[in-house]
C-alpha cells in the first residue's frame, strides 16, 4: 500500500519533488537511501523499472540548477542511459544514482516527461 506524501518536519532531511501536474511535495528522506526510493517509496508515481541499478532511465529527473555543484558528476554508465531518455537537459540525471546525505536535504528535483509508470 502506497503512503501518502507528507510535508516534511523541519528538523528532518528531505527532498522537494514537483510531479508531472506542477506540484511541489516535500518528501522526508533517509541517509543512504538513493533520492529513487524515497519517491518511490511516498507514492509518487516514477517508473523506476530497474530499481536502481542504472539499467534504464526511467527515473529521470531535472536537478534545481544551485543543486548540481553539489551532486558528484554522472557516470559513464549513467550517461550512458540519458542517452536514451526523452526530454533530456543540462541539468539531467539518473535519480537512482544519487544518494542522500545531510548535504542534500532541501535538493529539488523535477520529474521528467517518460519517467512515469506505464
Amino acid at each position: 500500500m502506497k503512503q501518502a506524501p507528507r510535508q516534511a518536519r523541519s528538523d528532518e532531511m528531505f527532498i522537494l519533488v514537483v510531479d508531472r501536474y506542477g506540484r511541489e511535495h516535500a518528501l522526508p528522506a533517509i541517509e543512504g537511501w538513493r533520492v529513487m526510493e524515497v519517491i518511490r517509496d511516498w507514492g509518487i508515481d516514477l517508473s523506476a523499472t530497474c530499481g536502481g541499478a542504472c539499467a534504464c532511465a526511467g527515473c529521470h529527473v531535472y536537478i534545481d540548477q544551485p543543486w548540481i555543484e553539489h551532486l558528484h558528476p554522472p557516470s559513464v554508465e549513467e550517461e550512458e542511459r540519458l542517452d536514451e531518455a526523452f526530454g533530456v537537459e543540462p541539468t539531467s540525471r539518473l535519480c537512482c544514482q544519487i544518494l542522500m546525505s545531510s548535504n542534500l536535504s532541501g535538493l529539488r528535483v523535477r520529474l521528467a516527461p517518460g519517467s512515469e509508470l506505464e
